[in-house]
């Protein structure tokens, strides 16, 4: 078996976490065969600097444990990590379980709403596969739901269960996107990081030059991204200020609002602004992988 460990520390419901059978992922997608290569340490892997590469290991991954057909993504946008993405859908599930006597709810009576899902629907994809639930999915780009609708009608339970909406308004989250009368178990977003075009660069090119020693190659984001998927103004901060200012408005139709925080930074100021409000629960979840670390900051109205 051609398999490629990963020692990372994942949630143990993760069915990614032994890592990688490349032989298996390479029958439910013969295109990753081209990309597979031998480590020094002589074991089968892939170049994980090269994005193509990248791409089709997330086409394998989806097909051989989700059954995801015809899935791709807008030219140059974000390709998630599905092993962390899978992260997040379980963590969030344990969150929804600490309302149910510790019981998981599944079906798709659980509605999801997925701020910001970009041409890769990952989250409702792996939400849907998983534990069976609904989700409304958003995103400020028009061009971008309809690529993600393609992947909708070519996967029926996904259609049935996934529905896109456009945020009209940069400057809002939740307004126009939550109808009357219409409520959400939780939410779930990767917020933009970066604050600008500038700033995104200059910290890719930091990262990109302490991983590697050639000063004059140039830096390359393998899981890509577009402008509104890596930065807006006030980074990821003033999003998640947005996002808790907002969930105010509608704190009667929201469940657990949860967002991801990649800087630790962050975590404090809003923090401080739930507890200022009044928020009923505020939990920091990390997800530690490998030797990176991620949180989930998730909090409750009522």
């Amino acid at each position: 078996m051609s398999k490629n460990t990963q020692k990372k520390n994942f949630h143990p419901r993760n069915i990614h976490a032994s890592g990688y059978d490349l032989k298996k992922l390479s029958a439910a997608n013969p295109t990753l065969k081209q990309y597979l290569l031998i480590t020094p340490a002589g074991t089968e892997s892939i170049d994980f600097a090269n994005p193509l590469a990248v791409l089709e290991l997330n086409r394998s991954l989806l097909a051989h444990h989700y059954q995801i057909n015809n899935w791709s993504i807008v030219k140059n946008s974000l390709c998630p990590p599905i092993p962390g993405r899978t992260d997040y859908v379980h963590y969030l599930a344990d969150l929804l379980a600490t309302d149910q006597e510790g019981n998981i709810p599944k079906g798709d009576k659980v509605r999801i709403l997925d701020i910001g899902t970009g041409s890769s629907c990952i989250y409702p994809i792996l939400g849907q596969r998983i534990y069976q639930w609904s989700f409304v999915a958003t995103d400020i780009e028009e061009a971008t739901l309809q690529h993600a609708q393609n992947t909708l009608k070519s996967n029926a339970s996904l259609k049935r269960n996934v529905t896109l909406r456009l945020q009209p308004d940069k400057a809002h989250i939740f307004k126009d996107i939550i109808l009357p009368g219409e409520r959400f178990d939780a939410v779930l977003c990767n917020p933009p990081f970066f604050k600008s075009r500038e700033d995104n660069w200059q910290k890719t090119t930091k990262k990109f030059n302490n991983l590697h020693r050639n000063k004059e190659q140039v830096p390359v984001q393998n899981f890509g991204g577009h402008p509104n998927e890596l930065w807006c103004e006030g980074g990821e901060r003033q999003f998640i200020r947005t996002m808790i200012y907002e969930s105010m408005d509608y704190k009667n139709q929201l469940g657990w609002v949860t967002t991801l925080v990649s800087d630790k930074e962050n975590l404090k100021p809003l923090i401080s602004i739930l507890e200022y409000h009044k928020a009923e629960k505020v939990e920091i979840i990390p997800m530690s992988q490998g030797n990176k670390t991620i949180r989930i900051l998730a909090w409750k109205w009522a």
